[in-house]
């Protein structure tokens, strides 16, 4: 334990409160088992998240998409992204084989999509409406973004595989995000400003 410093006998006081809270809080964190696993996942999808349609051309031509929550930011300088697809995603040996994949960032209007390239489907591009964009990777219109990357690294991470991609080239507009949080979409809407 951690020596407190000699203060007024109130600072004392306020000192070893604060730790007993601590310790308090500490106390009804949870360690993970297997058996957690769905008390985990639902832990985690407190995190809100935009969301993307993340596309691909394989060497064959093949087109290729998915819904994905996982995507993210990694670097500046080199520009670079990172998203992740579980190992047993019929999708994978598409994406892992294709040199570049496009990533969408969806508005909330478009979370009619969302829920069309969350689905299993043997063509998710028939019927929707699409432009190639770097190496013929699909790019859907209306999209708040759209990123295209060139694979630069693929690695296994437990039961999910991360792909890492270099930033080639980019677009973006206004509007308003598709929010995925505890499972469902949302709208973002702005915080009211009190001073």
């Amino acid at each position: 334990m951690q020596a407190l410093p000699s203060f007024s006998s109130g600072c004392e006081v306020d000192a070893v409160q604060a730790m007993a809270q601590q310790k308090e809080r500490s106390e009804d964190v949870t360690d993970v088992g297997p058996e957690d696993a769905l008390a985990l996942r639902s832990a985690l999808g407190r995190f809100a998240t935009g969301v993307t349609v993340i596309t691909t051309c394989d060497d064959e031509g093949h087109l290729e998409g998915l819904t994905a929550n996982s995507f993210g930011a990694l670097s500046l300088d080199p520009p670079l992204v990172l998203w992740n697809l579980q190992r047993t995603a019929r999708s994978l040996p598409r994406f892992a084989t294709a040199e570049y994949f496009m990533v969408n960032v969806l508005s909330a209007a478009q979370e009619r999509l969302a829920r069309h390239f969350a689905r299993s489907a043997k063509d998710k591009f028939q019927g929707i409406p699409f432009k190639a964009g770097l190496g013929d990777c699909p790019v859907l219109p209306e999209s708040l973004a759209v990123i295209g990357c060139k694979r630069v690294r693929r690695m296994d991470a437990g039961d999910h595989v991360i792909f890492i991609g270099e930033v080639i080239s980019f677009s973006q507009s206004e509007g308003r995000p598709l929010i995925f949080n505890s499972g469902r979409y949302h709208q973002l809407a702005p915080i009211q400003q009190f001073d």
